[in-house]
């Protein structure tokens, strides 16, 4: 991780860390928004009524189901992100030309490209972190006696949810930045499964736990201070705490 902050600071400046920076905003804007907003209304869609009926895995499908439906609203802010982030040299490519670029050469196809892997990968992700969250705070709640409201709680439940999400989704963020990065004229992989598939036998399955300190370091820090405000700003709101 070192190495490569060094080798990226050192070619392109200290701007290249931060490139892509506006499409992933609109990429937040769209996903983010859809994947936590719609948890609660999954969560009653899937039978979660009463705490008897609301077992981990209706947490886990409600937290997929949202993530589902964020993905695909935020994938082509994701391609955009991904080919800014990529490309080479000082100067940091515009969101509006990195479009028009895919556009010319791709087509509208070129916004959606990797949307099985991402699409899986939201799934993951959002179940992994909504339900061990939503789990999580029970099990502060029940064994420390502080309420589902408190900072603590919503604190310790979050960097959780941080660490598990990351064992989860390494292996699909792989796989998703393989398929947006391959040329359009040489295709490598035809899917997501075939990528799988073809990383695991050509590089070994450890392979798509490549990166793991980066990912986790990312999601720690983004997930504590995501949940926490979201927690805040229901109760601003006059809404109960997950």
């Amino acid at each position: 991780m070192g190495g490569t902050v060094k080798k990226v600071v050192g070619s392109e400046g200290v701007l290249a860390m931060w490139k892509g920076v506006n499409a992933a905003w609109l990429r937040e804007a769209s996903y983010t928004s859809l994947r936590l907003g719609l948890y609660e209304p999954c969560k009653i869609a899937f039978g979660c009524t009463t705490p008897e009926n609301t077992t981990f895995v209706k947490k886990f499908l409600a937290g997929s189901a949202a993530g589902a439906l964020g993905s695909i609203a935020g994938n082509p802010f994701d391609v955009l992100k991904t080919k800014m982030m990529t490309a080479e040299g000082k100067t940091t490519p515009s969101i509006v030309g990195t479009a028009k670029d895919l556009f010319a050469h791709q087509g509208i196809g070129g916004f959606y490209r990797g949307i099985d892997s991402n699409v899986m990968r939201a799934m993951v992700l959002n179940g992994t972190k909504m339900a061990c969250y939503d789990q999580t705070k029970g099990y502060v709640v029940q064994y420390t006696g502080l309420a589902k409201s408190s900072l603590i709680t919503q604190f310790i439940s979050a960097v959780a949810a941080g660490f598990f999400m990351t064992c989860t989704v390494s292996p699909f963020d792989m796989v998703r930045t393989r398929l947006m990065n391959q040329p359009a004229d040489a295709k490598i992989y035809n899917n997501a499964v075939d990528c799988f598939v073809k990383i695991c036998k050509n590089e070994g399955p450890l392979t798509l736990w490549r990166g793991f300190m980066p990912i986790w370091s990312r999601f720690a820090p983004t997930t504590t201070i995501q949940l926490v405000i979201f927690e805040q700003l229901r109760g601003l709101m006059g809404m109960k705490s997950m």
